[in-house]
């Protein structure tokens, strides 16, 4: 069987925000006129919108949309699926040459707002990473976040910006320990006026 694997390391996020709410649609155009997207190429069709480039920088803008799409206390939902590695594609690798620096974090650095998200890895490609994902879901709980166990995935209640931030190293450690195509699920939700936990 032929390999069609490609040699970039570029990342990409496929996602989708959902604010639960008629103004719907100015708080997403808001949001992605505040965010500073500079540093990743991006695409939008009908039903998501795609961000490739640096993991730092697709982070940074997804999180960024997130906050900034919930900042006022609307309930949102964000649903991503955060993919690095095989198959792998060209597109977008100008960005690649991009340096670290996140250009958002002065955007959501003051936005304080209570998240219950649930994620899902998938190390398709290899690598020691049980080990990494325990040790990144601890160092979660020691900054304050709540995990727990739930059907095909982990669910991490806390700050925003702190589940944020353990998301995007579980996925950057999973990928350097080895992982030729790492894919991580993400739904995470904010201001939801459900009760927490199971609603029967």
């Amino acid at each position: 069987m032929q390999n069609y694997c490609g040699t970039s390391r570029i990342a990409g996020c496929s996602f989708s925000v959902y604010p639960m709410t008629d103004r719907f649609k100015e708080i997403i155009l808001e949001a992605l006129e505040i965010v500073d997207t500079s540093k990743v190429w991006m695409e939008t069709d009908d039903v998501t919108t795609l961000v490739r480039g640096r993991i730092p920088h697709v982070f940074d803008v997804t999180s960024a949309i997130f906050l900034a799409a919930a900042k006022d206390g609307d309930h949102v939902v964000f649903n991503g699926t955060y993919s690095i590695g095989c198959p792998g594609d060209s597109t977008g690798d100008v960005y690649m040459a991009e340096d670290g620096i996140k250009l958002n974090l002065l955007i959501t650095a003051g936005i304080k707002l209570e998240t219950a998200s649930k994620f899902s890895l998938y190390p398709l490609g290899g690598g020691n990473y049980m080990d990494t994902i325990y040790s990144q879901i601890e160092n979660m709980r020691k900054r304050g976040i709540t995990v727990s166990k739930s059907h095909y995935s982990t669910r991490l209640d806390g700050n925003a910006i702190d589940v944020l931030e353990g998301l995007e190293h579980v996925f950057t450690e999973t990928e350097i320990s080895g992982s030729s195509h790492t894919v991580m699920t993400v739904t995470m939700s904010a201001n939801s006026p459900s009760a927490k936990g199971v609603i029967k």
